[in-house]
């Protein structure tokens, strides 16, 4: 694994951290300032711009009735200078699956973009996908 994948999943495992501690000025100093950012919260419209993404973090983190989440099968896949992860949250009661693109920015990597959504019931690893309807 090279360095920069490995930076990457340290990011990412940042992330998580910020969220399960509900630390709002570490979530604020993983979101890059100089890229546009988005996210798509589950079951939310999407976000635009770093005002909003932040505003969305912060009523989130400070919800006490916030679920709790950890995260796991991290991959990161990197190109230049745009990275993602994709991962799975675990949430009481369920299953996400996570997209997380970061930026090169500063001299680190900084969220871009955070889209999480629910997992299909039963969806296995084994299954064959879905045939595509043409």
């Amino acid at each position: 694994m090279s360095g920069d994948e490995q930076d990457v999943l340290a990011a990412n495992a940042g992330f998580y951290r910020a969220f399960a501690a509900r630390d709002t000025s570490a979530m604020d100093a993983l979101w890059a300032r100089d890229w546009p950012v988005a996210c798509v919260h589950p079951g939310w419209r999407p976000l635009f711009g770093r005002d909003e993404v932040m505003a969305s973090w912060l009523s989130i983190l400070g919800n006490p009735a916030a679920p709790a989440i950890a995260f796991r099968d991290a991959t990161a896949h990197l190109g230049g200078d745009l990275a993602f992860v994709l991962c799975t949250e675990s949430l009481p009661g369920g299953e996400l699956i996570a997209t997380n693109v970061f930026a090169r920015e500063r001299g680190g990597w900084r969220m871009v973009h955070h889209h999480a959504g629910p997992i299909a019931p039963g969806a296995d690893d084994d299954e064959e996908p879905p045939e595509l309807l043409n």
